[in-house]
């Protein structure tokens, strides 16, 4: 596979960045989903989380199956919780696209191909059993990994890759097992008879 530099890569911010890093923002929202400022990702969960700006990824590898995560154990929010790929936060001025591709890296140690959204204007409210708010305006993306996995221990327990049947499955008959946004993200696929949209594309993929 040929690599493509980016000419901006020296000056841009690193993928991880430390706990409580004056960098490390998320973008916070008014009601009508547009940026109002900014705070700390590591203080913006709490029992009064604002609406903040947020992504899901269901990522794919070269035989269609979708890999799915167990949730690190040292999560503050629904910790040994399985879920869809990856999600995570756009930094003020990245693009979604930009933040996907990031974490994608940073999360999972793979690139991220054909990245493209199913879910442009999903949001959700959710409370976990501390009583920690998600409140995330989350558009949710489909994308197809560039080559193996090397999870983060920090963000991941364990991993599984499944086919889209398979996870129908279990959500139909135990829904209170997996992360509530990926309950309601298969909802509103669902709900807009859109599973097909799940399915990845297959320009650009790995050798």
């Amino acid at each position: 596979m040929e690599t493509v530099l980016d000419p901006n890569s020296a000056n841009r911010e690193p993928d991880r960045l430390p706990p409580g890093d004056p960098r490390d923002l998320v973008v916070l929202l008014d009601d009508d989903h547009q940026p109002r400022g900014t705070a700390s990702r590591s203080a913006v969960h709490s029992h009064y989380t604002p609406l903040h700006l947020a992504f899901s990824c269901y990522l794919f590898d070269a035989d269609d199956r979708l890999l799915v995560t167990r949730r690190a154990l040292t999560k503050r929010s629904w910790p040994g919780v399985w879920t869809n790929s990856f999600c995570g936060h756009p930094r003020p001025q990245e693009s979604l696209e930009e933040a996907v591709r990031r974490h994608g890296r940073s999360e999972l140690g793979v690139d991220t191909l054909d990245i493209r959204p199913v879910l442009p204007q999903f949001s959700y409210r959710a409370v976990d059993a501390a009583g920690v708010v998600e409140n995330e305006f989350c558009p949710v993306f489909v994308a197809r990994a560039g080559g193996g996995v090397e999870p983060h221990p920090d963000e991941v327990a364990e991993l599984a890759w499944i086919t889209v049947d398979e996870l129908r499955d279990t959500i139909r008959v135990a829904p209170w097992a997996v992360s509530p946004w990926l309950v309601a993200q298969t909802l509103a696929l669902e709900e807009a008879d859109a599973w097909h949209l799940l399915a990845p594309n297959r320009t650009g993929t790995a050798p």
